[in-house]
């Protein structure tokens, strides 16, 4: 019989998953897998778990919210094993799962999880650690972690602008330099993401156009500090539209980046607390872990 592995973060969004447990539990053993249960205990307990157990078992799935999804690849990562992995996105706003296209109904991403097709995508390292979708610094990127649990259960995408509209009469920027395939960008930036997703934080499109998520290249975006805020009603506006219709905004693909700070500047990635650094190096892993999505 084959072996499945299911981690489970119970808490993500509103906690659906427990209303639709036995029934995913039941479509995996109509496929016929032997199901290991594995509710997460605490922060980076799914990164644990898939790191030590998932070269026993010829298929991982998790449930939760894109930061269960970062942890679940991140110990993929690290065992060195190229398990396939479903997912069953649970949380408030599941980035990467619109970008593959799995349901956002449980039962039937379950479905997908087990009866899909393995797509082989990218991963983000960042200085030794790992991304699936973004990693970024700037306006709105604490949102997803300073905004309560409670909050973004309650609101779901709401949360995050809500929170998000309070710091636009405090802005902060941060001077940086950034390298990448020998060019050298200089400047108060706003915001930088550099992303391998087509949606991030609920919004489609923000990260350019013709996105692919295994070309071994990140979508790159950099926002300098406006002046005013017509400027800043400029870069909205393209960023909304996308078209690049000002000089405040650059954007690029590269498969590594390096940023350069003279202070401590905090970092997300996949929406969660990335830590503080003075400098970054992130790099492009091509097709480095198979998720499982609907044939297509």
């Amino acid at each position: 019989m084959k072996k499945l592995l299911f981690v489970v973060n119970g808490h993500s969004g509103k906690g659906q998953i427990k209303n639709k447990l036995l029934d995913i539990i039941d479509i995996m053993i109509k496929e016929g897998y032997h199901v290991q249960v594995h509710t997460t205990q605490e922060r980076e307990d799914a990164t644990k778990v898939v790191r030590e157990q998932a070269k026993y078992y010829d298929l991982v799935v998790c449930s939760g919210g894109d930061g269960t999804l970062d942890e679940a690849v991140t110990g993929m990562m690290q065992s060195e094993v190229r398990t396939p992995l479903g997912y069953i996105p649970a949380g408030s706003t599941n980035d990467f799962a619109n970008s593959l296209e799995i349901p956002k109904d449980m039962i039937q991403a379950a479905k997908t999880a087990v009866l899909g097709v393995p797509f082989s995508c990218d991963v983000g390292e960042f200085n030794g650690d790992y991304f699936i979708y973004v990693a970024a610094f700037g306006i709105f990127t604490d949102v997803s972690y300073a905004t309560s649990q409670e909050l973004k259960n309650a609101l779901g995408h709401v949360a995050y602008i809500l929170e998000g509209a309070k710091r636009l009469y405090t802005i902060k920027t941060y001077h940086m330099r950034v390298e990448y395939d020998g060019n050298e960008i200089e400047g108060d930036f706003l915001l930088g993401m550099i992303t391998n997703s087509t949606s991030v934080g609920g919004f489609k499109n923000m990260t350019g156009k013709d996105v692919k998520l295994d070309d071994g290249l990140f979508e790159v975006t950099l926002i300098h500090k406006p002046k005013n805020i017509i400027e800043l009603n400029t870069i909205i506006a393209s960023l909304t539209n996308l078209k690049d219709e000002t000089d405040l905004i650059d954007s690029f693909r590269a498969d590594s980046v390096k940023f350069y700070s003279e202070e401590e500047i905090p970092w997300t990635l996949d929406g969660e607390f990335g830590g503080d650094h003075k400098e970054v190096q992130i790099k492009d892993h091509c097709k480095a872990v198979d998720i499982m999505i609907n044939e297509k």
